[in-house]
C-alpha cells in the first residue's frame, strides 16, 4: 500500500513539512505538493547572500531554504510538478546512489511514454557546469532523468533514521533564462544550460502512477 496524497502550500510550507516528527512512516508516501507562491528555494549549503534580495522581491519571488543539499531550484506555481517521496526504512535501497538511481527509474518508466525521446538515468558520479554550484537543474548527480543531455527530473533527499524524503521536480516550461538576475556577484556570461522540460504535465496523475510503481507487488 502507498498512500499518495496532495500537498497545497507556500513554497515555504510545503518544504517545511516534516513527515518525521509524528509516528514513523510504514508505508511510502508520495506527496503531490501544490505551491500557491513563486519561489527561489536554496540548497541547505547555499548562503542567503548568494541572490539578490530586491532582484527576487521584484521578480515575485519569495527566499526559501530547504533540508535537502544541491543547487538552488527556481519555482514558478505554474511551472513545475512537485512531487516528494517518504520512504519508511529499508523499503529502498540504503545508500544516497542507490536510492536515488532507483526512484529516478520509476520516473523514467512514468514520463517516458509521454515524450518521444528516449529518456537515461544518470547511473554517474555528479557532472558540473559553470552554474551547477548555484542552479540545480545546471549539473547533473546519480539518479536524476535526462532528455539528452539535459536535466528533466531533479533530486533532492533527506535521510534520518526513521526514513528518507526524496524531493522530486520536473518542469513543464522554462526557467533558465529567469536565473541570472537574481544572483549577486560575478556570474557566468550566459543562462544556465542543462534544462528539459515537458509541457501539459498533469501532477495528479503522475504522482498516482508513481504510486503505483512503488506499491509492493
Amino acid at each position: 500500500m502507498v498512500e499518495v496524497a496532495e500537498r497545497v502550500g507556500t513554497v515555504g510550507e510545503l518544504h517545511a513539512l516534516d513527515p518525521f516528527t509524528g509516528p514513523d512512516p510504514v508505508v511510502p508516501e508520495v506527496w503531490w505538493c501544490r505551491p500557491t507562491d513563486d519561489a527561489i528555494v536554496l540548497g541547505s549549503r547555499q548562503g542567503e547572500d548568494l541572490v539578490d534580495r530586491a532582484a527576487c522581491s521584484r521578480a515575485g519571488l519569495t527566499i526559501v531554504r530547504r533540508r535537502s543539499g544541491g543547487g538552488a531550484v527556481l519555482m514558478r506555481h505554474s511551472s513545475v510538478v512537485w512531487i516528494d517521496v517518504v520512504l519508511p526504512p529499508r523499503f529502498a535501497p540504503d545508500d544516497v546512489r542507490g536510492s536515488m538511481v532507483w526512484i529516478g527509474e520509476h520516473w523514467r518508466a512514468v514520463l517516458e511514454p509521454m515524450t518521444d525521446r528516449p529518456l537515461v538515468v544518470h547511473h554517474g558520479g555528479l557532472s558540473c557546469s559553470d552554474w551547477s554550484d548555484r542552479v540545480c537543474f545546471s549539473g547533473i548527480g546519480p539518479g536524476e532523468v535526462l532528455d539528452g543531455s539535459d536535466k528533466l527530473v531533479g533530486l533532492s533527499q533527506r535521510r534520518t533514521r526513521r526514513g528518507t524524503r526524496i524531493q522530486t521536480l520536473v518542469y513543464s516550461t522554462s526557467v533558465a533564462a529567469e536565473y541570472r538576475p537574481l544572483f549577486r556577484g560575478d556570474v557566468p556570461a550566459t543562462d544556465p544550460p542543462g534544462q528539459s522540460w515537458l509541457a501539459d504535465l498533469d501532477g495528479g496523475m503522475i504522482a498516482a502512477a508513481l504510486g503505483s510503481r512503488l506499491t509492493p507487488e
